[in-house]
């Protein structure tokens, strides 16, 4: 398996390789209009050579695009792994404006193929083979290709139809180089960007660097089609390609052709004779029970993703892009819906903060009044009115507002149940997704009663319970042998004193003031009394001088306490 590391880049590296592909991005990223970012950025301290003889004049034609629309195009043309990027940046709602996410899902993967002598040396390299030693025929020219590899027809000598993904040569090399690139643009966002430093960019880098080492190694979605398979075994109305591990590797995979309709095709469904009415329907409660049932679930189901087959069985192709979910997530979202339905604001309120990622400075109530005014836009609408793809949109901006970010799998699942509505209703436009989830959200709130369940969460709880008394006296006989050693040490930092300390230190000074003051008056007092020369008009001077400091010192202490207004 290629895993991409992300190492800190102060500097880009001076390669040929590096500073042509930089020059490439720069010169998109000012052709469609972000020349603001570039200068932001400050990338001239870091590449001195030829930024000059670059053209920062935007497209003019690009004028009338809005900036998310542009975004796109210029991901679109810098490539696959900035296609990876803008696709992975689609699901981060707690990074980008929700504009940008609805205009990032619509970018595109169609990329030109490549030759056939590559494909070629692919299949040496990874079998020692050519296609045609292990396949009776194998079709030269892909029927599909993509940012990471491409797809050709193949059959096999006993007559089975297969299809076979080859990846893209040396897109390994291809994605590092853009990598190094992107680290070194995320670590300039967070010197020269305020608003972004919070959310860490070279964080999201680094996650996107592990996403596409899972991505191109086609091994990994080998892997999710069988546990997609295994999950609906015995299930006849939808069918899983079969994949062949030992005709693939970490650049090849080999599955199951699958002749069908793509669901996209409503003509030649309606041609064919397929009920759409229940394609919609079955679609929709197969999306429904990989999300609520298994926690595993296609996170990409658009029209082109889905096929029908004969008798209106469903197959999903696709499997680079997969979400998953823990059990107390999908409890979590179907007690939110649940809540939204019953129109409990309040409720609602708890679920969302539970559910998602916020700091403690909401204003639960202002949240709950905006909430209420949701639901009254969309609950008094008839099931078949109702559409659940835009009432989740519209939660997630609302909820963007308050700066609360449903977390990356959460998202894909929403995305994922407005994706599979969006095709339902494209093939029966009275379809009520609400209704078809219900079932699988009852289910789920039935679970957390089971008696089983109560009774293994009862065990484990007792479990946990008895293993921290088992440890717990060896752990306190470690803390005391550490404190008896020397080794640990309490600090104790004293908070919000400060004013009480200047308040102590003012009343001393005032304490010695007057007792250096009643000193002066005693001593003087003494002096005068026991006649002490020399004299002035009979009265001893060093006396008197004494008087007179001691009365300096009282008028100085008069007026300081006068001017703090404390008598």
């Amino acid at each position: 398996m290629a895993l991409f590391s992300i190492t800190p880049l102060g500097t880009i590296r001076k390669t040929y390789r590096h500073l042509n592909r930089y020059h490439h991005i720069l010169r998109v990223l000012f052709k469609y209009g972000f020349d603001d970012l570039v200068e932001l950025l400050h990338v001239d301290k870091y590449l001195e050579t030829g930024l000059q003889m670059i053209n920062r004049k935007p497209s003019e034609h690009l004028e009338k695009q809005s900036r998310p629309e542009r975004l796109r195009m210029a991901l679109e043309e810098l490539g696959p792994t900035f296609i990876k990027l803008g696709q992975l940046l689609s699901t981060r709602p707690d990074f980008i404006p929700i504009a940008y996410l609805d205009e990032l899902a619509k970018l595109q993967d169609d990329v030109p193929q490549f030759p056939f002598e590559e494909v070629e040396k692919i299949f040496l390299g990874e079998t020692g083979h050519p296609p045609g030693d292990l396949f009776d025929y194998f079709e030269e020219e892909p029927f599909a290709a993509a940012s990471i590899g491409q797809v050709h027809r193949a059959r096999t000598a006993n007559g089975l139809e297969m299809v076979v993904k080859v990846q893209r040569p040396d897109i390994d090399k291809i994605i590092a180089v853009d990598l190094e690139i992107l680290a070194h643009i995320a670590q300039l966002m967070e010197q020269y960007i305020e608003e972004l430093q919070g959310h860490r960019p070279t964080a999201i880098i680094e996650e996107f660097a592990r996403s596409l080492s899972r991505e191109i190694d086609f091994t990994i979605e080998l892997t999710s089609i069988q546990r997609f398979a295994k999950q609906f075994a015995g299930n006849q109305k939808i069918h899983v390609a079969r994949v062949y591990p030992e005709l693939s590797s970490e650049r090849i995979l080999v599955m199951e052709y699958v002749d069908g309709i793509k669901a996209s095709a409503i003509d030649s469904l309606r041609a064919e004779g397929v009920d759409l009415k229940r394609v919609a329907e079955r679609g929709t409660q197969l999306v429904m029970e990989q999300i609520f049932i298994h926690g595993f679930f296609h996170a990409d189901p658009h029209p082109g993703n889905i096929f029908i087959l004969k008798d209106d069985v469903i197959c999903f192709v696709d499997f680079g892009q997969m979400g998953r979910l823990s059990l107390r997530e999908r409890e979590e979202f179907t007690n939110l819906v649940v809540q939204l339905v019953a129109g409990n604001e309040q409720k609602v309120c708890t679920s969302l903060l539970a559910l998602t990622v916020h700091d403690d400075s909401i204003d639960t109530e202002r949240l709950s009044l905006d909430l209420a005014d949701l639901m009254d836009r969309y609950l008094y609408q008839s099931l078949g009115n109702l559409e659940a793809g835009k009432m989740l949109h519209d939660l997630l901006e609302l909820a963007s507002q308050y700066k609360i970010y449903f977390k990356p799998n959460t998202y894909l699942m929403i995305k994922a149940i407005s994706t599979v509505e969006g095709v339902g209703l494209m093939l029966d436009p009275d379809l009520e997704v609400i209704r078809l989830a219900e079932p699988f959200m009852k289910d789920i709130e039935l679970a957390k009663l089971n008696p089983r369940r109560l009774t293994a969460e009862a065990v484990e709880t007792t479990g946990d319970f008895l293993s921290l008394l088992k440890v717990l006296p060896k752990e306190i006989r470690f803390i005391l042998e550490q404190l008896r050693s020397g080794k640990m040490l309490f600090g104790f930092e004293h908070q919000g004193l400060e004013p009480m300390r200047e308040t102590f230190d003012q009343v001393s000074n005032r304490i010695a003031f007057a007792i250096v003051l009643a000193s002066l008056v005693i001593g003087s007092s003494l002096i005068v009394l026991a006649g002490i020369p020399p004299k002035w008009f009979g009265i001893p001077i060093i006396g008197l001088v004494g008087f007179i400091i001691a009365g300096l010192m009282a008028i100085w202490l008069l007026i300081s306490i006068i001017r703090h207004s404390r008598m």
